[in-house]
């Protein structure tokens, strides 16, 4: 997961930067970083923890500038913890350098072993480094580029570091007087560019925009390189690729409902799941219950086409902190209660169709369909708006191991048992297809094990 956001040309750009990636903290909750430049020098902080409650006013006050990127982590490479929160700060041949980057890259430890054995040293475990690291490692000019003068001397060494990394990127540099935002050239993770008056303004979705009052200009292009000074903005495409492969799973989850990304509206896309997850389904039932939050807008849809009554059968608590790990089940078992409430008033004899946005490990299905039953509903019936998952991912979502996800060990029958629901059904994987106009430039790897790039000197998450 992860979000990034970047903004060039405004006074208080730390402040902007604040609130642009608390827009956007649903993507990582493990950290949160910022680097802010005055056009002399790069400054940053990183704290583990959410972005209201761990960045205080005296913090940004110190690195106060004109030009900033920010960033919430999810880690899905290189451990956890804070050594490896962003952004990564390096000192390169361009003076004090900070990189943001969502994504992964699938080519990340042989090429870092071959950088250690020429001596390069890593202060991180991090993929995300290696764009600072190969900065100064080489250059070349890819055929049919004519570089702005301006530009001559930084790009032949950002075209060098681009075609030495295979994977997912959205990333931002920031240097002390520009930002230069990248998108990966399939175009794996989404990134787009925003306008504030005379600010310019990149994030992982368009929401952060809204949060600003700031215009939706356009999608950064996958293979795109865009340079942003005070002299103007200048974009390149440097490399092209023979496909695109946009992650799907970014508008079935993670994306939220209210941004555009992938040329789609979130919100849209999913309430065409849930309505065409209501046209394979022959179910009879009184009442449709949503798994929030990310159950909600595929239940509109499945509700509508039904015309069946749509309840608030699961409440969920927005008040809940980071939880320990208990010593026993019974324990373990209370924290579904602290996210997750069944709302017996609505519950109590009714046959329920359940919907969520998918269906992962199954425990937490499980625990849910059992407090359901507990809580009076007469049946419940377990709506999937995906396909099953049965790959994990490779290119920057934080996804279990081959062996963990439930689909790759159980067919359907037995998973409909496993989590006790009277029935299971998933959206076949032709209908999540035809949601979007073009499915061929979308990777839907962890539904059909189709994926576009191989994962180089590593079994990641293949166990």
């Amino acid at each position: 997961m992860c979000g990034i956001f970047g903004v060039f040309n405004v006074e208080y750009a730390e402040r902007y930067a604040f609130y642009g990636i608390y827009a956007l903290q649903h993507r990582g909750q493990e950290s949160v970083g910022i680097a802010c430049s005055d056009f002399e020098e790069v400054k940053a902080i990183k704290k583990p923890g959410l972005v209201l409650e761990s960045i205080k006013k005296e913090e940004l006050d110190a690195i106060s500038g004109y030009l900033a990127v920010a960033h919430v982590r999810y880690s899905t490479a290189g451990d956890s913890g804070g050594i490896n929160s962003q952004p990564i700060v390096r000192e390169t041949s361009f003076g004090k350098t900070a990189v943001v980057h969502n994504g992964n890259l699938v080519n990340y430890l042989p090429l870092r072993s071959e950088l250690e054995k020429k001596g390069v040293k890593f202060m991180h475990t991090s993929d995300t480094e290696l764009f600072l690291v190969l900065l100064d490692e080489g250059e070349i000019l890819p055929e049919g580029i004519d570089l702005h003068p301006l530009d001559r001397e930084l790009l032949p060494r950002i075209f060098y570091t681009l075609s030495r990394v295979k994977g997912a990127y959205s990333l931002l540099y920031l240097f002390k007087d520009r930002i230069v935002a990248i998108r990966d050239p399939m175009g794996f993770r989404p990134m787009l560019m925003g306008r504030m008056r005379d600010a310019i303004l990149f994030a992982s979705e368009s929401c952060a925009f809204d949060i600003l009052q700031a215009e939706l200009w356009r999608e950064v292009r996958p293979g795109e390189v865009i340079v942003v000074d005070r002299q103007g903005i200048r974009t390149y495409m440097p490399f092209k690729s023979e496909r695109k492969a946009m992650c799907i799973f970014e508008l079935v989850y993670f994306s939220k409902p209210e941004s555009f990304v992938f040329d789609n509206w979130v919100y849209k896309a999913r309430k065409r799941m849930g309505e065409l997850l209501a046209y394979e389904d022959d179910t009879v039932a009184d009442l449709v219950v949503p798994v929030p939050d990310s159950g909600l807008v595929p239940a509109i849809g499945y509700s509508q086409v039904k015309g069946l009554p749509l309840e608030l059968g699961l409440i969920r608590n927005h008040y809940v902190g980071r939880s320990f790990i208990e010593p026993t089940q019974e324990l373990r078992d209370v924290k579904v209660l602290m996210k997750l409430n069944p709302n017996r008033a609505v519950l109590e004899g009714k046959r329920v169709i359940v919907i969520d946005d998918s269906l992962v490990r199954g425990t937490t299905s499980k625990k849910i369909v059992s407090m359901l039953r507990r809580a009076g509903a007469k049946e419940v019936h377990m709506r999937i708006a995906s396909p099953p998952v049965v790959g994990p991912c490779f290119y920057g979502i934080d996804t279990p191991t081959r062996n963990e996800l439930i689909a790759n060990r159980m067919n359907l029958e037995d998973i409909k048992n496993f989590i006790g629901a009277d029935s299971l059904m998933y959206l076949p994987i032709e209908s999540l297809h035809s949601v979007v106009e073009s499915p061929q430039d979308f990777c839907d790897a962890c539904f059909s094990n189709n994926y576009p790039l191989e994962v180089e000197g590593t079994a990641l998450r293949m166990r």
